[in-house]
């Protein structure tokens, strides 16, 4: 009999996973995150974040609105695929199979990606009171979005508001910034399928840094800076993962590291065989924002051949670096 879950050896199994407690963090105690997450992000690369402040029971919501969603019809789900929306813009739905990292493997997942919170792009019609509430999750996330932005510039002996007045869009449109919150659902895979396909491909985040929050451990794994191996996570009910991204790596002369993960197919029949939701909070600057160094460096370089790029172009390079295989 296959082991479960509960049987797995994890790095938070082996207590090697911060875990940065944000009960009543405001105002003074922001310092006292920054610290916590410059030993995290600088040392490992991750942290899980609790008392967070974002409503379980939202979260919960928002994925039972996406499980509607997803057992739509397909022509009902093609009208808002994400390959309908202009290029260079990242809104919509994603099926599974539409994203290979590796340009070969299949990634089982459906996934929805929100950029821009009016109804007018949104499935309201098919979910009535979608809208307003993802709002309210968007806004959460845009909450502790911008708290954690202050933390990092402390943590960088940076002004409070350097990331602050450089996020200003977040999840306004994505015209003007590339912030995205993304609905996901990994599917239940049989054992025969499974050797075939992945849930999601190595890689690392375009962003400045992520936010995950996820019901189950389902198979997300790392690699920890400086390593070769890949470590499953672990599950810690209600808690919150953060990663830095590229954009955060190139900013920080990599300080903050761009952490590579993935999502495999669990070998363990009961997580295998269960389904896994999560929602992703990618945090990007403003697409304007020019992504330099010297702004973190205590120290300016006066003369470099470093090229500057702004955030939007960083990303589109990166995800064209990513997906390789389809500019061929």
């Amino acid at each position: 009999m296959a082991s479960g879950e509960e049987d797995l050896e994890t790095l938070l199994s082996r207590n090697a996973v911060p875990i940065i407690d944000l009960n009543n963090c405001n105002g003074s105690e922001v310092n006292t995150v920054s610290r916590k997450l410059k030993k995290a992000l600088s040392e490992q690369g991750y942290a899980l974040l609790i008392n967070h402040g974002i409503s379980q029971k939202k979260i919960e919501t928002a994925w039972e609105y996406f499980d509607v969603f997803v057992e739509f019809p397909d022509e009902v789900k093609e009208a808002f695929e994400r390959t309908r929306a202009p290029i260079g813009e990242n809104h919509g739905y994603v099926s599974p199979g539409m994203e290979r990292f590796d340009g070969r493997t299949p990634e089982l997942r459906h996934a929805y990606n929100i950029c821009k919170l009016d109804k007018e792009f949104l499935p309201e019609v098919e979910l009535p009171g979608f809208t307003q509430h993802i709002n309210t999750v968007t806004n959460d996330f845009n909450e502790l979005g911008k708290f954690i932005l202050q933390a990092l510039a402390l943590s960088l002996d940076a002004p409070q508001s350097v990331f602050l007045d450089k996020h200003s869009y977040m999840l306004s449109d994505d015209r003007f910034n590339l912030t995205t919150l993304r609905l996901l659902y990994y599917p239940p895979v049989d054992g025969e399928r499974s050797a075939n396909i992945i849930r999601c491909g190595a890689h690392a985040d375009y962003c400045t840094f992520t936010l995950l929050a996820q019901d189950s451990e389902g198979g997300l794994e790392v690699k920890l800076r400086n390593s070769d191996k890949w470590e499953r996570v672990g599950h810690l009910p209600g808690a919150i993962f953060i990663n830095c991204g590229e954009t955060m790596a190139k900013w920080t002369d990599q300080r903050y590291h761009a952490l590579q993960h993935r999502v495999v197919v669990p070998a363990q029949e009961k997580t295998r065989r269960s389904g896994r939701h999560s929602i992703a909070f990618f945090c990007h600057p403003n697409n304007s924002t020019l992504i330099d160094p010297n702004d973190l460096r205590t120290t300016p370089k006066e003369s470099s051949n470093e090229l500057i790029h702004n955030a939007y172009d960083l990303a589109m390079a990166l995800a064209k670096g990513a997906y390789s295989h389809n500019y061929s």
